[in-house]
């Protein structure tokens, strides 16, 4: 991937983020999200990974961010009327993200300057991740599957009580 599509892969990246932190309404944060999982995936496309690609599509941009846009729908989410936070909370968060890309920008200062591997092709074989997830990462992968079971009944639980 050449130095300039990924400048502006980035730039996009870290745009779409901003509007999921930045916007009020849900919908739109929740759309924001689709569209930085999107570009993660050209990420992956970037570094040969095709796979990682398509199952970052599927699996967050698809059923994860429909399963968030379908919780926010059950609840009926709308963007909260509230005032602008005051001078102490903008003074305290504007110190906290300050210090945040402090710190990235040394953590990347840090690791910058060598010359990156290429994967290794075993890396991105189906066959090789799907025994990969199904032996050393079972355990996680069925706990993702679990909270994701939770989320949808506490959310049809959420969504009864309000009726």
């Amino acid at each position: 991937m050449s130095p300039v599509v990924f400048a502006l892969l980035a730039a996009l990246t870290v745009a779409f983020a901003l509007v999921v932190v930045v916007h009020r309404s849900p919908i739109y944060s929740a759309l924001g999200l689709v569209c930085m999982m999107g570009l993660l995936s050209l990420f992956f496309v970037g570094l040969d990974a095709h796979v990682l690609a398509a199952l970052q599509l599927i699996v967050y941009a698809g059923a994860i961010i429909v399963l968030v846009l379908f919780v926010i729908m059950l609840l009926n989410l709308e963007a909260d009327r509230r005032a602008t936070a005051g001078a102490r909370a903008v003074a305290v968060g504007s110190l906290g993200g300050g210090l945040l890309a402090a710190v990235l920008v040394a953590a990347a200062s840090r690791f910058a300057g060598g010359p990156m591997t290429a994967l290794d092709p075993a890396f991105v074989d189906p066959t090789t991740l799907a025994a990969r997830l199904f032996t050393t990462h079972l355990l996680p992968f069925e706990l993702t599957s679990v909270l994701l079971l939770v989320a949808i009944v506490g959310a049809v639980v959420l969504g009864k009580r309000g009726q």
